[in-house]
């Protein structure tokens, strides 16, 4: 399917639609590449993403890259010696260790010459090749013509990759100032979320958003919000409004799954509409709220919200809504709705046991552990 676009934003479908995109931003680069995934591949696409930023290297660009040392784990260091001995840069974020393995960076994005951004929820790994409905992650990418909004993600990227070593007594400073914070910009906000103390200002700004909503669309991988993003959902249903979620019907993730599940029975009782994506797994993180739409890496689980560094950018410009409000749409044809009556009855002691459980591990003691090797890792 065609990307939606307009004279700064292109949304972006699949690997099909944003890889090649990626690749043609970095071959136009003349100044400088800045790339940061979770999780980079040694695969046949990811030796083209290297191609490109070797080619980059050779023109005098500035190349620098960041992985995450988890999302990446099956990614040898080794891999980026080609770029390394061009000139370039490859670093990987808080490498592994069991004092402080939750804490993880799972922003994703993009930025060229400090003017052209693409930001999503895309990783680069053959999984995501495809079209989303026939083959590959179904997920969303965002690419921004837009030199200030460029140049402040170029901003952030240079504070993750200066830090990517996560030393302890050095990142608590940088985390009580430039973890969590907002952006304001005259048509977007840009919202970064991490660990530590504070608010997720994606958090606080969605909730706001939903505070006077009538018609709220969610396309998200996981999703496992905070008690009060789940009753936001609910009042704007029960006030009458449109609440519609899609949500996986396949996941890479299977705990995630039984997690979201164990919270259907509560959302449909109070009137929101549940559809999960069918064909492929899916990995999107889309959130239209009226005139607003939020796209990035942050999904509506816990994880995302309190433990990762994230980044998600809100805006308002008529046709980025329209584009998203098209995509949701375009999606949601493939999904299969969740009857109320029928969930109820399929509900086994087994099954609600299983959800229960599922919604312990990640909603509790993940965030638990997370918390714990943050106040305790040695300073």
């Amino acid at each position: 399917m065609p990307p939606e676009s307009h004279s700064i934003c292109q949304w972006l479908r699949a690997g099909d639609g944003i890889f090649p995109a990626m690749l043609a931003a970095i071959d136009a680069a003349g100044r400088s590449v800045c790339l940061e995934v979770y999780t980079f591949e040694d695969s046949p696409l990811g030796k083209r993403f290297l191609e490109a930023l070797i080619r980059a290297r050779g023109r005098g660009v500035q190349v620098r890259v960041l992985v995450d040392s988890i999302g990446s784990i099956m990614l040898s260091n080794h891999f980026w010696d080609p770029l390394r001995q061009a000139g370039g840069e490859a670093r990987v974020f808080n490498a592994i260790d069991l004092r402080r393995w939750t804490i993880r960076s799972h922003r994703k994005l993009l930025v060229c010459d400090e003017r052209v951004a693409i930001v999503g929820g895309f990783n680069i790994s053959p999984a995501y090749e495809g079209d989303g409905v026939k083959s590959g992650w179904c997920d969303v990418g965002l690419s921004i013509a837009d030199p200030p909004l460029a140049k402040r993600l170029a901003s952030s990227f240079d504070e993750m990759f200066e830090h990517a070593d996560f030393r302890h007594k050095r990142f608590m400073r940088w985390r009580k100032f430039g973890a969590k914070k907002t952006v304001k910009l005259p048509e977007e906000q840009i919202l970064f979320s991490g660990p530590g103390r504070g608010r997720s200002p994606f958090k606080q700004s969605l909730r706001q958003d939903l505070a006077g909503s009538s018609d709220v669309r969610i396309m998200i991988a996981y999703f496992l919000p905070t008690w009060h993003l789940r009753h936001a959902l609910m009042r704007v249903a029960r006030r009458g409004g449109r609440v519609q979620l899609i949500l996986a019907g396949k996941s890479d993730v299977p705990l995630a799954l039984l997690a979201a599940r164990s919270l259907y029975r509560r959302l449909l009782a109070a009137g929101v509409e549940i559809y999960e994506y069918q064909p492929q797994i899916l990995h999107a993180k889309l959130i239209i709220v009226d005139d607003i739409v939020y796209t990035g890496s942050s999904n509506l689980d816990v994880r995302s919200l309190q433990i990762n560094y994230e980044l998600m950018i809100r805006f308002r410009e008529a046709a980025v809504v329209g584009g998203a409000r098209k995509i949701f749409e375009e999606v949601q044809k493939n999904c299969r709705r969740i009857n109320a009556e029928d969930w109820h009855r399929a509900g086994s002691f087994w099954r609600r046991l299983k959800h229960r459980w599922a919604y312990f591990l990640l909603n509790r003691l993940d965030p638990y552990l997370a918390r714990r090797q943050w106040r305790l890792w040695p300073k």
